[in-house]
């Protein structure tokens, strides 16, 4: 059965989809795993590195989108899900030379739109706002779980906010990955998301949780090295559990998501940037384990 890692933060532009796009790359790479992710920001930066512009435009042509999949089956369609996934995606090779098992379910500049009209259908079967929303959430929790007994690790790349898609995504997760930048804006929204991913009202709440029961880690991304990082850094790591592993601001990962036809070996791909690819990759992967262990 996979586990689900949810890559989440309220706050857009921390790096949600390059750090779900690189755990992607080292979970199938170095870890040999089966891995899906599935776009779940109508932004699709994940499906555009891993897919390129022309092929995440041809998916949304052929109604391969994440839109699409969860419209169609919302209902219980009779349509295979899996006719939804692009299989063998990404520009990377594996230690073999070959492409390592990556697939997609690729992401839709309609989500929100679709969410939207997935309510309007749910609210003529009642008229409390509170029930059609849970239920809402309650089917797209299943159908984001269709995929987990033909995967080892199902990565849910969600969007800034509150949607339901995301709110779905956090309750189904085994473990969420809280990417934040050194800066008081995101220290601010990992206190946000932490609240909503344990379930707890205020931080005196969260406080009574130990770190290490939590079901979510926070990784520094963009780390400049300068004081005021660290000090942020610091700050956050005394309320939330924070991976030791942090991204730095560095050419060498923000130039490895460039889409590229000519697939390439891991460390040509990442550069100078490998060892802290692999250090992530190792530090979280226990996480999932002993979560999933504890569940």
């Amino acid at each position: 059965m996979a586990q689900f890692l949810a890559v989440a933060n309220r706050k857009g532009g921390v790096g949600k989809s390059t750090i779900a796009v690189m755990l992607a790359h080292a979970a199938s790479v170095l870890g040999g795993q089966r891995v899906l992710l599935m776009d779940l920001d109508s932004q699709c930066n994940a499906s555009l590195i891993l897919m390129g512009g022309q092929g995440w435009n041809e998916a949304r042509k052929a109604r391969k989108s994440i839109a699409d999949y969860l419209f169609d089956m919302f209902d219980e369609s009779a349509l295979p899900p899996r006719d939804y996934l692009l299989h063998g995606v990404g520009d990377v090779l594996d230690l073999d030379g070959k492409r390592p098992t990556i697939s997609i379910l690729p992401g839709s500049l309609l989500l929100e739109d679709v969410q939207g009209e997935l309510y309007v259908k749910e609210a003529r079967q009642s008229k409390d706002p509170s029930l059609v929303a849970n239920r809402v959430r309650g089917k797209l929790e299943r159908l984001l779980r269709q995929f987990e007994s033909i995967y080892d690790l199902v990565i849910l790349d969600c969007a800034p906010g509150l949607s339901f898609a995301a709110l779905a995504a956090l309750k189904t997760a085994d473990h969420v990955l809280v990417p934040f930048r050194p800066d008081y804006v995101s220290q601010l929204a990992v206190d946000q998301v932490a609240l909503l991913i344990e379930g707890r009202r205020n931080s005196s709440d969260l406080a009574a949780i130990p770190m290490d029961e939590r079901r979510y880690v926070g990784v520094a991304n963009s780390n400049r090295g300068i004081g005021r990082d660290r000090l942020i850094i610091e700050e956050i790591s005394l309320n939330h559990p924070v991976l030791e592993t942090q991204i730095p601001h560095s050419d060498a990962i923000a130039n490895a998501f460039d889409w590229d036809p000519t697939p390439k070996r891991l460390d040509e791909k990442y550069g100078d940037g490998i060892e802290v690819v692999q250090r992530l990759f190792t530090e979280l992967m226990p996480r999932l384990v002993s979560r999933r262990a504890a569940a």
